[in-house]
């Protein structure tokens, strides 16, 4: 297991049986390298916290919310620990990704490329940098 904790691998391996519909979906978008060479995994612990989609070459996090997640104190909470830690975050929404996946590839590809760079905040998307970690 790699000096992994076995309890967080195992909680891991539990997350992706259980991923839905939009996660599924995008996961095939990211999956094998697909989108411009770059490697995602799923369900990637950080901390206490598990990633949707992590890229770790370049710290990006990618969560794919559905309507629980309007206003969600803890996900404010949950960004803010992983951008502490260098992590950026990029929310999606659950019906973007299945209704419009074209412009969330996009849109990753963008921030891939530094076309986004600054906080992003809006009703169907967020990004938020990562800082840089002493």
């Amino acid at each position: 297991m790699r000096g992994r904790d076995q309890r967080t691998t195992k909680r891991a391996r539990s997350l992706r049986r259980v991923d839905n519909d939009a996660e599924a979906a995008l996961w095939s978008e990211l999956r094998n390298r697909r989108l411009n060479g770059f490697k995602f995994v799923r369900q990637h612990p950080i901390g206490p916290y598990f990633a949707d989609f992590a890229c770790r070459a370049v710290m990006l996090v990618v969560e794919v919310d559905g309507s629980q997640h309007a206003d969600s104190r803890s996900d404010g909470t949950r960004d803010r620990f992983m951008n502490g830690r260098g992590w950026s975050v990029a929310r999606f929404w659950h019906i973007d990704v299945l209704t419009d996946m074209t412009s969330v590839l996009e849109t990753l590809v963008a921030i891939f490329e530094g076309r986004i760079a600054k906080p992003v905040r809006s009703p169907d998307f967020s990004y938020l940098p990562g800082t840089t970690v002493s």
